[in-house]
């Protein structure tokens, strides 16, 4: 008797313990793109879901995949990144027509630049990661490009349930390697402590900040030395932003650029910044492998 009351009870517990194996666990972004350091963000764009399109090879940059492509006539630009994890009140909810994973949503983007249909997917944990879809000309519509952007979407979530996420192995020389925030701090930058974007390949420190990026082109302007490099100063807003490149160790035609920029808070613009950002730049230069 004591035996069948065992066996009793494990064939009744059995179903209940299945079910919660089978459960789906909501989907959080560290489990659905790996490291972000590394993750190739074009790894995510299936330019088959661009319907009646001609697409150029993506870019893949540290924190973004961009390309170009044609669709029914009209010039048009895909991006897939940065991530983020502030909370954005321009992030609205509308009825995303696709299907999504446990604890993933996609949210309309508000604060977008002209000509832009931008979308967010967001994660179980709060991190979400930007689309969008840019016309270059005006003849798109806007729900002609909220479409498109909605297809890119369902190609993202197909490539994350679908195990094609990639993660390249970053040469030695490539700035990609490099620990921002480490640069940042070592250069002597004041402040409290330095805060890090999501992939590592920012940080910021009281009003200057570091960046590594992959481009197309190298910055404009006229050049000079700083920290031993060759570098660009322009003006954007309240920043004064210092420029260098070198020649892409793995991605060839591409530059690797790193960005020190400072803000200016005095109300006097980003000029004023210029000197405390070429002082800056000097010491973090001198230090970037």
């Amino acid at each position: 008797m004591l035996l069948a009351a065992v066996a009793g009870c494990s064939a009744e517990s059995a179903p209940t313990t299945q079910q919660a194996q089978s459960t789906p666990a909501p989907l959080t972004a560290i489990a659905a793109l790996g490291d972000f350091a590394t993750l190739d963000y074009c790894s995510l764009l299936d330019p088959k879901r661009l319907k009646n399109t001609t697409a150029d090879t993506p870019d893949s940059s540290f924190t973004a995949c961009q390309a170009d492509f044609v669709q029914a006539g009209r010039p048009r630009t895909v991006t897939i990144g940065p991530l983020a994890a502030d909370r954005d009140p321009n992030v609205q909810a509308y009825a995303y027509p696709g299907q999504v994973p446990d604890g993933v949503s996609v949210q309309q983007a508000g604060f977008v630049p002209e000509r832009t249909c931008g979308r967010a997917v967001t994660f179980a944990d709060g991190v979400r990661l930007a689309v969008s879809i840019t016309d270059k000309d005006d003849r798109g519509s806007a729900e002609d490009r909220c479409t498109a952007a909605d297809d890119v979407v369902g190609g993202l979530l197909d490539a994350v349930t679908g195990s094609r996420v990639r993660h390249p192995q970053l040469p030695d020389r490539s700035w990609g390697r490099v620990d921002s925030c480490a640069i940042l701090s070592a250069a002597g930058a004041r402040g409290g402590d330095a805060t890090a974007g999501l992939a590592g390949h920012s940080c910021i420190l009281d009003k200057v900040s570091l960046e590594f990026a992959v481009v197309r082109q190298a910055p404009a302007g006229p050049p000079e030395t700083l920290g031993n490099r060759t570098a660009r100063v322009a003006t954007d807003g309240a920043f004064c932003r210092v420029r260098t490149v070198q020649p892409s160790p793995a991605t060839p035609g591409r530059a690797e650029q790193a960005t020190v920029s400072v803000v200016d808070t005095s109300g006097a613009g980003g000029e004023a910044a210029c000197p405390a950002a070429r002082t800056a730049a000097a010491t973090i230069f001198s230090r970037i492998p």
